[in-house]
């Protein structure tokens, strides 16, 4: 019970905190499961396991959250093992034996566990050398007859430690853990690193892997030019496949790489100056049809929306400065950690404080009230928010590009030049990103 509640709270929390998006290719798999996943962000990547699987997780965490208030009381009620790392208390090292004997044991019993293979939390673009303690426990399990499937998880953040971006949970396919058994106990160690090499590629496949922070905009725009030549939506998978074809490129052609960056770079300045989030805003065509239809309903949204939204701010206002006051000294890979448990708890506690307040100032009727009212008003001030900053988008785009066909045209030239060059890319490249996949 106490799992099932957590599991809903967070679950529901996190939805309210990113735009969350799953990428699975089906139910979430019965019996014996380890999830692993890459681990850019904190306390909030087990997190997001509440959301991609109902079944009860055994999370494995490194052993000094197990002594932090709330943190260590909530890990202890869902059955948590503590994981002791060499750079927290070396004399402690021996209890590892322990806590993989107990996440083997609960794998026997078929039951999935959620470990972070790279041992850290970190803010790098590619992913770090992962540990063997996955494979070991996988194998052990495997050993007794468990069958066992390893999932990987892959976790994208658009800004990570920022309200309402938007988050990738990415399932890839499951890995059977029978098939890295060896028949000679001596090789033992030979199939530790084999499955781990395993894994490593697993979360590859599902993961952008970044050789530098600074290609993120120039994938993210290839992938914007080709989804805008093409005519479909933008594709998670196709992002990636950017993001090792980015590698390849400035590997194999460094020079024309550099002359492409710095023409993708110049073409996305010029859009940002214009407010057009992307080549898309670039073919939009206004007409009265469409315009007229559209000033109306959200001048209705505004003129029955803003009293509300306006009593929201107005409550909520404090609240809101809390968890960004709070987390403006932490680091970058735990950051949205604090937001979201500040978030939390200042949010519990301000909710009981009006709540007390309204029964105390007008009885118990206005106490109720306002215990049912605070959390739809709440939910109903982000959304106007949400929708109000789409809005000012859209305005801006009309004005800028609607009355501007000169520099629309222009725009629309030099995108679809570059929309062109990105899709010859795409298919010389095509071929040596199959080969690599296939290796």
């Amino acid at each position: 019970m106490f799992y099932a509640c957590v599991r809903a709270v967070v679950a529901m929390c996190l939805r309210l905190f990113y735009r969350v998006k799953v990428n699975a290719p089906g139910a979430s798999p019965e019996g014996p499961v380890l999830f692993v996943g890459n681990h850019p962000n904190g306390l909030i990547d087990p997190g997001l396991v509440f959301i991609l699987t109902r079944r009860k997780v055994t999370f494995l965490a490194k052993a000094p959250l197990f002594r932090m208030p709330v943190i260590g009381w909530l890990l202890k009620g869902l059955d948590a093992l503590p994981v002791y790392r060499k750079q927290d208390d070396p004399t402690k090292m021996g209890g590892n034996e322990g806590t993989l004997e107990a996440a083997k044991g609960a794998l026997v019993q078929g039951r999935a566990i959620t470990i972070f293979p790279e041992g850290k939390s970190h803010s790098e673009p590619a992913l770090a050398e992962l540990k063997t303690g996955a494979a070991r426990i996988a194998l052990s399990a495997a050993r007794q007859g468990a069958p066992v499937r390893i999932v990987p998880v892959g976790l994208t953040y658009a800004q990570k430690h920022v309200f309402r971006s938007e988050v990738l949970i990415d399932v890839g396919a499951a890995i059977d853990v029978a098939t890295f058994l060896p028949e000679d106990p001596a090789a033992e160690q030979d199939a530790v690193r084999a499955l781990t090499e395993r894994i490593a590629e697993g979360l590859r496949g599902v993961t952008l892997n970044l050789t530098q922070w600074e290609d993120l905009p120039l994938v993210q725009l290839a992938e914007q030019l080709y989804s805008f030549r093409q005519g479909g939506p933008l594709d998670a998978e196709r992002l990636r496949l950017w993001a090792r074809g980015v590698q390849l490129f400035r590997a194999s052609e460094p020079e024309r790489f550099e002359i492409l960056r710095a023409h993708l770079a110049a073409f996305q300045r010029r859009l940002s100056l214009v407010h057009a989030g992307g080549p898309e805003a670039l073919a939009l065509v206004y007409r009265p049809g469409n315009v007229v239809p559209f000033v109306v309903k959200n001048l209705l949204a505004l003129v029955l929306g803003l009293p509300l939204f306006a009593l929201g701010v107005l409550l909520f206002g404090l609240p809101y400065q809390a968890p960004r006051l709070a987390s403006r000294k932490a680091e970058l890979d735990v950051q949205a950690t604090v937001k979201f448990l500040t978030g939390f708890v200042v949010g519990l506690l301000w909710w009981a404080g009006l709540t007390v307040a309204a029964a105390t100032w007008g009885g118990w009727v206005w106490g109720l009230g306002t215990l049912l009212a605070v959390l739809p008003l709440a939910l109903f001030t982000l959304y106007f928010s949400e929708r109000w900053e789409g809005l000012k988008r859209d305005i801006d785009v009309f004005f800028l590009l609607g009355n501007r066909a000169r520099l629309k045209a222009l725009l629309l030239v030099e995108g679809e030049r570059l929309a062109s060059e990105v899709e010859r890319l795409a298919g010389e490249y095509r071929p040596l990103l199959d080969a690599s996949v296939r290796r």
